[in-house]
């Protein structure tokens, strides 16, 4: 496509604004709200009320969410999000790679950095919003415009191979993503769940050749192989590659899962290239080599292989069909055949990817709000949709955890891979269960497969199917305990469930172990001796990367499994982890401070780890600080609240977390004592106002998060995604709803965004939220009504999430008088004494 074509296309564009890019570091909010005495009015549900009457000016529900979708927010301000062609949960994702002219590194994780305009190729594999290095983007496919003339592997400062480009020129959407570089050629991308078909276009009267950088995925490869049958018009390969947070620590510097790809164009090659390193082989058709790893975890400059083919000068437009497997070539060659053949055409191939993300997205419909609220909310709805990714063929072998070639399970219909566990069990596995409890149903599984093929071990990050260690806890206990209360249960949950608990209660040599600490420390449950003898992990000889954060997740972990195993009938074993999950009292040091206690790291014989404390410490926590993690307490917040001195005096700690002295929220991350709102151990924290009688102040923080964090430009997202975790935050925030307790599916309440929404669960049941008024000026609950019935409960129970029913709200511009303020009227805690 030329670039006058794709400026039709694109129209003039939207006013972006990228904000700056670490990951913890956010615009601080500078609007004072005053604070509120009393509060609201709730709900009770009745089974068998008559639904609520819908006021006669209810706004329609957008008709066509796909169009409300913009890939590109995110791409800034460290929201490490890729705006490139994709299936809901693809296999496939095919995305630039920015470059800032340091071919070793990346802009950003996701290959994308909206502020870093050249391109260097455009990668078949992406991750969404992590953080470390990155991941994936395997593969780099670039049109290039001239004579192939020296390896692009020696262009260290991508000075040859990569072209510079406008945004004014580009376009992305669900399911399919346009450039024109500046070079003078474009590129026209679409995907199917395994396969992409791509349209490259080239100016008149100059070379014009396709690259294929085989060993420059985004964090290196330890070995690549291509080929190059000019005779099919086939380009053929693999790449070993791994070392996620390589950097970080040494254990992950080695390959973690092998890509396989082939590629079909259907254009004739003139002149057929290779490289290795620094080596140039004109007329060559096969080669290998990686980049290998540096002293510091970073692929070598200048090392890699790779090759290319050349067309005819009077080639103006080239296609290419791709497909990728984990497993084999052949399965790269029969994913292609199946979902992409050669009768499919590139329009009716991005008809087809718009119309599977119209499906997944109308699974949540809302009504009125702004067009960038709208916008902003189904982006993020679309980006908590891009992880976990289909590892699977078409013929449903997939690469297992052992390095073997595994089949799905009876009644599974994908294996899935890669598990951001610490970041996804706290609300985007909720979402994905609720909305699609199948395939929530087959992630659980293939979690539990890729368990057993490596010894019963959980893993806490899943790259594909590889092993790393990266951050901390035992995620998949609460993470499977959440998406079951959400419906997820078409699986082994019973053998899933004692392969977790025989975790949870057998130590291991990797429990004792410091190998990859501290980011990648391999023990599924660091010190776990220690542990089940005196009740948290401790600071000296941890095993871990904190001993008080370990603590609080193992904690976490342990009531997911007491839901779990009180939902299988075990009674005993739902007693003792109920017991265990009180762990965190353990770390709570009453006398932290003169003025209040806090977490804190302790020592193995029991005496609180350092000479002096202060809550803003990072000592014995994970990305964050004693202040941050002391409201990470999901199942007990009540127990929390006595252990600070009762419940006013943790609705002042609250205010002094979320506000500076003035009243102004300050969300700006940069003082380790208050909140931040850009990762996920306090993001349950503004609920927790709902529990100690002020749920007003919950409507106060989260809108005002709401309105002042999130926005439909590329820095939209205040800091790394975590593959969809907070987007997922998002979408439950502005439907007024939220699973503070991550192994249950109450859900706690907070004023909706929208004046009516609808969400379309997979187990055939409707939830509407009808929210008349919903708007700047009410953002106050007044009453709520379930199934018609008034109620003053500030939660619904996760039977409502199961069965279906109304929930109407009454708002206001002013905080509501009772409601939700009586004892009996906060969510339920589940204290460690039953």
């Amino acid at each position: 496509m030329t670039t006058t074509a794709l400026s039709s296309l694109t129209g003039a564009p939207r006013s972006r604004c990228p904000r700056p890019t670490r990951r913890r570091g956010l615009l601080a909010g500078t609007v004072a709200t005053v604070l509120a005495g009393g509060l609201l009015t709730t709900m009770a549900a009745p089974a068998g009320a008559a639904p609520a009457l819908r006021d006669a000016a209810a706004p329609a529900l957008v008709t066509d969410p796909v169009r409300e979708v913009d890939p590109l927010v995110g791409t800034s301000n460290a929201g490490n999000t890729f705006p490139g062609a994709v299936r809901p949960y693809g296999m496939l994702s095919w995305s630039p790679q920015t470059t800032t002219g340091t071919q070793a590194k990346n802009p950003a994780p996701g290959g994308y950095r909206y502020d870093a305009t050249r391109i260097r190729g455009f990668s078949l594999t992406h991750l969404s919003g992590v953080g470390c290095s990155g991941a994936a983007g395997d593969i780099p496919v670039m049109p290039h415009v001239g004579e192939v003339t020296g390896s692009p592997s020696a262009d260290t400062g991508d000075a040859t191979y990569a072209s510079d480009f406008s945004h004014a020129q580009e376009k992305a959407t669900a399911g399919r993503y346009q450039v024109a570089l500046d070079s003078g050629a474009t590129a026209d991308l679409t995907a199917t769940t395994r396969t992409g078909t791509g349209r490259f276009g080239f100016p008149a009267d100059k070379t014009a050749s396709m690259l294929f950088r085989t060993s420059n995925s985004e964090s290196g490869s330890t070995d690549a192989h291509v080929k190059v049958d000019a005779a099919h018009r086939t380009v053929t390969g693999s790449v070993e590659a791994g070392n996620f947070c390589g950097p970080q620590s040494e254990n992950n510097r080695h390959q973690l899962y092998t890509l396989h790809f082939t590629a079909h164009f259907d254009t004739s090659f003139a002149a057929t290239g290779t490289w290795h390193d620094s080596d140039l082989s004109p007329g060559g058709t096969e080669t290998s080599g990686g980049t290998g790893y540096d002293k510091n975890g970073n692929p070598q400059p200048g090392k890699g292989s790779g090759a290319y083919v050349t067309f005819g000068k009077d080639v103006r437009q080239v296609q290419m069909k791709v497909g990728i497997s984990y497993v084999s070539a052949a399965g790269a060659e029969a994913n292609l055949r199946k979902e992409n053949p050669a009768s499919a055409s590139f329009d009716d191939t991005a008809s087809e990817a718009a119309a599977q993300w119209r499906t997944e997205l109308r699974k949540v419909g809302i009504g009125g709000g702004s067009e960038a609220q709208r916008r902003t909310f189904y982006t993020a709805l679309y980006h908590s949709m891009l992880e976990p990714t289909v590892a699977n063929d078409v013929d449903g072998r997939y690469a297992g955890a052992d390095g073997r070639a595994h089949r799905l399970a009876k009644g599974q219909s994908a294996q899935y891979g890669t598990f951001s566990g610490w970041d996804q069990y706290r609300a985007q596995v909720q979402l994905m269960a609720w909305l699609s409890p199948k395939a929530a149903s087959d992630y659980a599984q293939s979690l539990y497969a890729y368990a057993g093929q490596r010894g019963g071990e959980w893993d806490r990050w899943l790259l594909q199917q590889g092993k790393t260690s990266v951050m901390s806890g035992d995620p998949s206990a609460v993470a499977l305990a959440g998406m079951y209360a959400f419906g997820a249960r078409d699986y082994d949950v019973h053998g899933a469930v004692d392969s977790l608990v025989r975790a949870a209660t057998v130590p291991t040599a990797n429990d004792s172990s410091d190998a990859g600490c501290q980011v990648e420390c391999v023990g599924q449950r660091p010190s776990l001796d220690f542990y089940l003898t005196h009740g948290y992990v401790p600071s000296d000889d941890c095993h871990c990367w904190g001993g008080a954060a370990e603590t609080l997740e193992d904690a976490a972990a342990d009531y997911g499994l007491s839901e779990l195993t009180g939902a299988l009938g075990k009674r005993d074993q739902q007693a003792d982890f109920l017991r265990r999950s009180g762990a965190w009292s353990k770390v709570f040091d009453p006398d932290a401070t003169p003025e209040a206690g806090w977490m804190r790291d302790r020592n193995r014989d029991g005496s609180w780890a350092g000479d002096s404390f202060d809550p803003g410490t990072g000592d014995g926590f994970v990305e964050g600080s004693s202040a941050r993690y002391t409201w990470m307490v999901y199942s007990d917040v009540a127990g929390l609240a006595q252990a600070m001195g009762g419940k006013d005096k943790a609705v002042q700690r609250l205010d002094s977390f979320f506000r500076t002295s003035d009243g102004a929220f300050d969300f700006s991350a940069k003082d380790d004592t208050r909140y931040d709102p850009t990762n996920e151990p306090d993001i349950n924290s503004p609920y927790l106002y709902n529990y100690l009688g002020r749920p007003a102040r919950t409507q106060e923080t989260v809108r005002a998060e709401l309105d002042q964090l999130w926005t439909d430009t590329p820095g939209g997202i205040p800091g790394n995604d975590d593959a969809g975790t907070m987007s997922a935050w998002y979408v439950f925030s502005a439907l007024g709803v939220y699973p503070q307790v991550p192994a249950r599916a109450d859900l706690v309440l907070t004023s909706p965004l929208f004046p009516r929404a609808e969400v379309h669960g997979g187990l055939g049941r409707t939830l509407r939220i009808e929210a008349p008024g919903a708007g700047a000026s009410a953002p106050y609950i007044q009453g709520v009504r379930v199934d018609g019935a008034a109620s003053d409960r500030t939660w619904m129970p996760g039977s409502t999430v199961l069965r279906g029913g109304t929930l109407r709200f009454s708002l206001g511009a002013t905080p509501g008088k009772d409601w939700g303020t009586a004892p009996q009227d906060a969510p339920p805690s589940f204290p460690a004494g039953g």
